[in-house]
């Protein structure tokens, strides 16, 4: 058996919900970090005002991503939209605290002849402790049925 026809076999079943909640999550994750860089670097918001906007864009792409392509939930709107926004936020609060303490212990580092500020770094290590933790608070809390 082939690499790719493995790959194809044992990662990408419909029935991997771990690689379809990372296609969504680079969805809603480009579309929240979008929102988070051009309301921290050009709208000049604060730090928690950026990453709490642009995640909020980004969690309203991932819960109905999530609920009809990822886990395809029978779970009902209310129910589970209640739990997807207390997960969201419990997930958001630790991520960006870890990443915003993280932060203060940084400097500034150049990437391809660009500044990335403390606070900017502190932006990408967030996401990526928001998004693992967001998926297990979505697989095991939320979208259950």
């Amino acid at each position: 058996m082939s690499t790719r026809t493995f790959i194809l076999e044992h990662y990408l079943k419909r029935t991997n919900t771990f690689i379809r909640f990372l296609l969504v999550g680079t969805v809603n994750t480009i579309v929240g970090l979008s929102m988070i860089f051009m309301l921290l670097d050009l709208a000049g918001l604060t730090y928690w005002t950026a990453t709490f906007l642009g995640n909020s864009m980004g969690a309203a792409v991932s819960y109905f991503l999530n609920r009809t392509f990822t886990f395809r939930s029978r779970d009902s709107l209310q129910s589970s939209a209640v739990r997807f926004i207390l997960i969201l936020f419990l997930c958001y609060i630790l991520s960006y605290s870890i990443s915003g303490m993280a932060a203060e212990f940084m400097q500034t580092v150049t990437i391809l002849r660009h500044d990335v500020s403390p606070e900017e770094l502190a932006v990408l290590l967030g996401a990526g402790i928001y998004t693992l933790t967001n998926y297990i608070g979505q697989k095991y809390l939320v979208f259950t049925k």
